[in-house]
């Protein structure tokens, strides 16, 4: 009986010990891909804030009251809709004095006028002096001038009166409205009587590194050709969805941020359906097509002293090699632009915690 025991353990010590040692003779499993040539798009996403094409904050011109307010919160109107009526009292009054005086000055140019000609005929018959004379023109043209000074007087009332019937600027969407009928408003507020947005057309502005930016210019020849070159644009909005229409990137800021290191870049999209609202935000999705290219998860890849790595399965046991990755990327995947080639086998999953020299065991993958 004690010697089966002895026996017993002796088999355990055995097995336990064959069980690691046959482990490592057979390799460690990992998830390996296959390199080969493919057409790509890569969808990179930027954060974007919205604005109508044209988005206009409405202040008056003149002072005063608010007598009425033509239009509800949120209203879709018409360019040289009037929008809000300040107490034209004041400035109907205005103007009948304006044109009270121009009538004065006429009646007093015209009798300026009568004194002049008087005089003419009398100095040509030596009646008055050249001084009378004189004196009669001058008055002439100070009559005229002050009718001059009436009539302009008369247009700018007739302009303030006008100003107190506030209207849009541009067809668009009304903002809410921070002022009520007796409200007392000027050209001075701080903040504006409302703001019309013209939602056609939506811009979407978003800002890219300026290394991006490079790649553009490298890739199409130049920042013209980029624009004019660059695929259509997608928009994800703010719930997650994506928006129906494309948009086209139209153009690109001239210069850098100098403290972000990013450029500016404007997206339209149309908005038929007035789906987007200006001050909103969304997610611009910009493609970036590669022809007869290499792409690899970004899983398969490491860095080091600013390099990227990937490990190749070479006689069945892991060889790091360094590659050349393109720039632009959707944060899932990288082009491969140098260091693999067609038929190259990578591992392709947690490629961080492998060692140098490792035995592989494949299990194959499809990309």
């Amino acid at each position: 009986m004690k010697q089966l025991m002895i026996v017993l353990f002796c088999m355990t010590l055995l097995s336990s010990c064959g069980g690691p040692g046959q482990q490592m003779r057979t390799g460690a499993v990992h998830k390996t891909l296959t390199i080969a040539l493919s057409d790509q798009t890569l969808k990179s996403e930027y954060t974007a804030k919205l604005q109508g094409r044209q988005y206009v904050e409405i202040r008056p011109q003149v002072g005063g009251i608010i007598t009425e307010i033509r239009i509800n919160e949120g209203d879709a109107v018409r360019k040289g809709q009037t929008l809000f009526v300040i107490d034209q009292v004041p400035y109907k009054a205005a103007l009948e004095t304006a044109v009270a005086n121009v009538e004065s000055a006429a009646s007093k140019v015209a009798t300026a006028r009568l004194t002049a000609d008087s005089k003419e005929e009398l100095f040509r018959e030596n009646v008055v002096s050249e001084f009378d004379l004189q004196t009669a023109r001058n008055n002439l043209a100070e009559a005229e001038a002050a009718l001059a000074q009436a009539k302009a007087q008369e247009t700018n009332a007739r302009n303030n009166l006008s100003y107190t019937e506030v209207k849009s600027p541009a067809d668009g969407v009304t903002s809410m409205i921070p002022y009520r009928v007796g409200s007392l408003v000027s050209s001075s507020i701080t903040e504006p009587l409302v703001t019309v947005s013209a939602d056609d057309q939506i811009y979407a502005y978003f800002s890219m590194a300026e290394n991006q930016i490079l790649s553009l210019i490298q890739q199409y020849g130049s920042l013209q050709k980029a624009l004019e070159q660059m695929p259509e644009v997608e928009l994800m909005l703010s719930n997650g969805t994506p928006y129906t229409h494309t948009g086209k990137i139209d153009a690109i800021s001239g210069t850098v941020d100098e403290t972000t290191g990013a450029v500016s870049l404007r997206a339209t999209f149309p908005n038929p359906e007035r789906l987007l609202r200006n001050g909103a935000s969304a997610t611009v999705v910009v493609p970036s097509f590669r022809s007869n290219c290499i792409v690899i998860p970004q899983a398969a890849t490491y860095d080091l002293q600013n390099r990227v790595f990937v490990y190749k399965v070479v006689d069945g046991k892991a060889q790091s090699a360094p590659v050349e990755v393109f720039r632009l990327n959707n944060g899932k995947e990288y082009v491969v632009e140098s260091g693999l080639e067609p038929g190259d086998v990578i591992i392709a999953e947690g490629a961080g915690l492998v060692r140098e020299g490792a035995v592989i065991n494949s299990q194959p993958i499809t990309e």
